[in-house]
């Protein structure tokens, strides 16, 4: 006798088991990543004024609402570069 019925839910359960991987990686990444950018708050160490802070806020913001959007729908993959002016 064959066990063909636990095969789709294995399957299933395998791809989410590398999701939760992946996610969790990855989202321990990007915490890591935006712990660094604000080690950049140091005043005595960097020169920057309020604008530039704002301009990496936005970025990060429009980041955070593009994974909103990518994760509640099916969108297509967009590219935003960042770039202090």
């Amino acid at each position: 006798m064959q066990d063909t019925p636990t095969k789709p839910q294995k399957a299933t359960s395998g791809k989410r088991d590398k999701f939760v991987k992946l996610a969790e990686n990855r989202t321990k990444n990007a915490i890591r990543a935006i712990r660094v950018i604000a080690k950049l708050a140091n005043k005595s160490a960097y020169d920057y004024d309020e604008s530039d802070v704002r301009q990496i806020i936005s970025a990060l913001s429009r980041e955070l609402e593009g994974l909103k959007a990518r994760m509640s729908s099916t969108q297509s993959k967009e590219t935003i570069e960042f770039r202090l002016k």
